[in-house]
């Protein structure tokens, strides 16, 4: 029996792109380098909303199987046109996603396809330390050395609920702090939204706003990003992905965290709290829980993305670096 056809396509219709969706499940699951901003949750969502240039996205097929994906698109500038990973500046981790054994057979599809582009730079960013976009080699293009591109600080999780195991004592003392203070203030609860993504959304847009009153605006200022949000985040809770959970103080909302987690690392990706209750550390006491939720599900990592605030290392982690990679032609 003869082996199924290899054979590889641009993808350059958004429709087409949208229909991948099942086959490009069934591709994420099996990437050994996927995490929740590589899945069709999170990156379908983010064409349909902000669709920045031309899509030049390359599938690689076995017979009926999607056996590689590089979700990218063609930005148009007066240097030059650059190719680049869908889901980019939102996204703390972008990779090509391929069947773990098949990855010098994608690499070499995805370089016969993309010479039938036009571009000057290709640009993959935020790419993982086990990323598939880091072993890659296309001969006929000049490649820049891989270079640092992103702090990532994680927390390498151990022990128990108590987080004694892996959460510095000082940063333990300033969470029962925060704990005996919110009970001062009133009746606390912490629950899940877990089926509830527009009800959450509509709590986190709004203490997120109150959060950056009058200091830039945040991230979930712009309309597109809570639109994008919108579409996102009902597939990933969907699917399990998502991990919403909400702090109430006498039946009010006064802190929301919004994260992931997927093959045992969880990831917090975005909160927001009443600037009133600021003395009750809503958003140390969400973390806190959300550690804990990780612990129990089996985490052995709580990453907390991109970004070198001071407040990440108070719980004790450490950084962890993303990569770049440039291709010119030659």
């Amino acid at each position: 029996m003869s082996e199924p056809v290899l054979r590889s396509e641009i993808i350059d219709d958004p429709a087409q792109f949208d229909t991948l969706a099942p086959h490009w499940w069934k591709l994420w699951e099996q990437s050994s380098s996927a995490t929740p901003f590589q899945s069709p949750a999170w990156l379908v969502p983010w064409w349909r909303t902000f669709a920045p240039g031309g899509l030049a996205t390359v599938a690689v097929w076995r017979g009926g199987d999607l056996i590689g994906l590089a979700p990218l698109y063609l930005e148009h500038g007066t240097a030059g046109s650059k190719l680049l990973p869908v889901g980019i500046s939102l996204s703390d981790y972008l990779d090509i996603l391929c069947v773990p054994g098949t990855e010098a057979l994608v690499a070499a599809a995805i370089a016969e396809k993309i010479r039938s582009v036009e571009w000057s730079q290709w640009v993959l960013s935020d790419l993982p330390q086990d990323a598939a976009g880091l072993a890659m080699i296309y001969p006929d293009l000049k490649a820049g050395r891989p270079s640092l591109h992103g702090a990532c600080p994680v927390l390498a999780i151990a022990g128990d609920e108590t987080l004694a195991g892996c959460v510095p004592s000082r940063r333990r003392r300033q969470l029962r702090r925060a704990r005996q203070a919110a009970a001062r203030r009133g009746r606390t609860a912490l629950s899940s939204a877990r089926g509830e993504p527009q009800a959450f959304l509509d709590q986190l847009i709004r203490l997120h706003d109150a959060r950056w009153a009058g200091r830039g605006g945040g991230v979930l200022a712009d309309v597109a990003v809570k639109r994008f949000h919108r579409h996102s985040l009902p597939l990933l809770d969907a699917c399990g992905l998502a991990r919403c959970w909400l702090l109430a103080i006498d039946g009010r909302t006064v802190g929301v965290y919004y994260g992931f987690h997927h093959r045992g690392r969880a990831y917090a990706y975005l909160g927001g709290f009443d600037p009133s209750y600021a003395e009750e550390s809503p958003g140390a006491i969400l973390i806190g829980h959300a550690i804990e939720e990780s612990i129990r599900e089996g985490a052995h990592e709580f990453d907390f993305l991109r970004g070198q605030e001071a407040y990440k290392y108070g719980w004790g982690a450490v950084d962890r670096w993303t990569m770049r990679r440039v291709w010119t032609r030659n």
